[in-house]
C-alpha cells in the first residue's frame, strides 16, 4: 500500500500513517455545538407520531434517547475522534405537517480539549435514523437530509455560526 504524504495535516505522521491528534497540551475550554437535519415523511408518519399510536412506541422519545446515546458513543463510531466527557445534550424535534418534515436539532456541551461538532452531527443523524426505523412500516420513502452544523464555540478556532 502506498503511503500518501500530507502537508500540515496532523492526522498523519511524517510517513503518511494515520494517527489520532495529540490534544494533551491543549487547554480545557467550554465548548458547545448545535447541529440540525430533517426527515421528509408522509402524513401517516406524522399522524402516528402526533397521536402516539406508532406500533413501536413513542417515536420522538426513543429517537431522543438514541440521539443522546449516539453523542456519548461518537468516538466508537468515527475513527480519530476523541472520547469526550460530554456535560450536556439537548435534543429537540419539530414537526412541520404542512411541509411533511420533522427536524432534529441537537446541542452538545463539554468542558474539554476538543470540540463537540461531530457529536452534535452524529446525534442528529441517529435521531433521524431512529425515526426512520420506527416508522418504516408506514413509509419507506422517507428521506433524511440537510444535516449541518449551525453553531460552534470554544477552543482555538473560536466561534462559528451558519
Amino acid at each position: 500500500m502506498t503511503k500518501i504524504k500530507h502537508k500540515k495535516n496532523n492526522h498523519f505522521d511524517e510517513k503518511g500513517n494515520v494517527q489520532m491528534v495529540d490534544i494533551g497540551e491543549k487547554s480545557i475550554t467550554t465548548r458547545k455545538a448545535i447541529a440540525t437535519g430533517i426527515i421528509n415523511v408522509s402524513n401517516d408518519v406524522i399522524d402516528s407520531i402526533e397521536s402516539n399510536i406508532n406500533k413501536k412506541g413513542d417515536v420522538l422519545s426513543v429517537a431522543s434517547t438514541a440521539a443522546v446515546q449516539a453523542v456519548k458513543n461518537t468516538s466508537t463510531l468515527i475513527p480519530l475522534t476523541h472520547n469526550i466527557q460530554v456535560t450536556g445534550v439537548n435534543v429537540k424535534f419539530d414537526i412541520e405537517k404542512s411541509k411533511q418534515t420533522i427536524s432534529c436539532t441537537t446541542e452538545v456541551k463539554c468542558d474539554g480539549k476538543t470540540g463537540v461538532e461531530i457529536e452534535a452531527l452524529i446525534g442528529v443523524q441517529i435521531g433521524l435514523l431512529t425515526i426512520y426505523d420506527m416508522c418504516k412500516y408506514l413509509d419507506r420513502s422517507m428521506v433524511i437530509g440537510e444535516i449541518k452544523l449551525l453553531f460552534k464555540e470554544g477552543g482555538k478556532s473560536g466561534k462559528y455560526k451558519l
